[in-house]
């Protein structure tokens, strides 16, 4: 028997693994990739440069509340600093003034999701495009609300559809991959991960997510081997050391290995 759900996403938690657009499961303060981040520059990320940011952006958005470019990168900003309630009243001011507006929509879906209101996300994401004009941000933002509610077979649709949009694209691989780990499909997971990992534009948050799927799979030397890629030594030795206690309180590898073949089989 594999791992519970639950447990891998505590591994995930542990691990700092991406989900890339809103699994949000990382437990370091890494820059989100957001449907908004063309419409301004990122300019200083320190603390303190957000800080001033947002400040700035505030008084640009009491003047014109529901302006869609301020409101966008106000709530951007807002995001990174993890004032994720406050973004969300952002956007929805920002949904009412701009009505059908899918860049709005896209943005407002993400802050839900950043608070766990998934239900009402997955139903903004899906104004947020059109079947005519498929964003790939997009779906892959809808599989990973389909995961957080449990729905692996859809979220696992919904990534496949973005990467028809956008092949190769490694954040959607990820995505995918840590669907596959959820669904306790560890060699999918893995096979996934290893050509995300294996794009150039892959960073160290998709590495995070192969280094939990090895863990998880029982190679933890690899898992370490590829962990200290982006961690000191010291740290990628605790993570992976993690995972083992957590697995091992409940599971033998020998059963992880027996599971994962007679799925293979079927």
């Amino acid at each position: 028997m594999l791992p519970s759900p639950k447990r891998i996403r505590n591994a995930m938690k542990r691990l700092g693994a991406i989900a890339m657009l809103t699994l949000a499961l990382t437990a370091c303060r890494n820059t989100p990739i957001d449907f908004t981040a063309s419409i301004a520059g990122q300019g200083d990320l320190s603390e303190a440069g957000l800080k001033r940011q947002a400040d700035a952006l505030g008084r640009a958005y009491d003047r014109k509340p529901g302006e869609k470019v301020v409101s966008l990168r106000y709530a951007q900003v807002l995001r990174q600093l993890g004032q994720h309630a406050q973004a969300v009243a952002v956007l929805q001011r920002a949904s009412v003034a701009n009505l059908n507006d899918t860049d709005v929509s896209a943005a407002y879906g993400k802050t839900l999701v950043d608070v766990g209101r998934y239900r009402e996300a997955g139903e903004v994401l899906s104004r947020a495009h059109t079947p005519d004009r498929p964003n790939w941000r997009v779906l892959s933002a809808q599989g990973t609300v389909a995961d957080q509610m449990g729905d692996h077979v859809r979220a696992q649709q919904f990534y496949e559809n973005a990467l028809q949009v956008s092949p190769g694209e490694p954040t959607v691989l990820a995505n995918l991959g840590l669907s596959y780990a959820l669904s306790r499909r560890l060699g999918d997971a893995e096979r996934v991960l290893r050509q995300a990992a294996a794009d150039p534009r892959a960073d160290n948050r998709v590495r995070a997510n192969l280094a939990l799927v090895l863990a998880l799979s029982g190679k933890f030397n690899e898992s370490e081997t590829v962990a200290r890629k982006d961690l000191a030594p010291r740290e990628a030795e605790a993570n992976v050391q993690g995972i083992r206690k957590m697995i091992s309180q409940t599971n033998t590898w020998a059963e992880i290995q027996k599971a994962e073949l007679d799925r293979k089989k079927k």
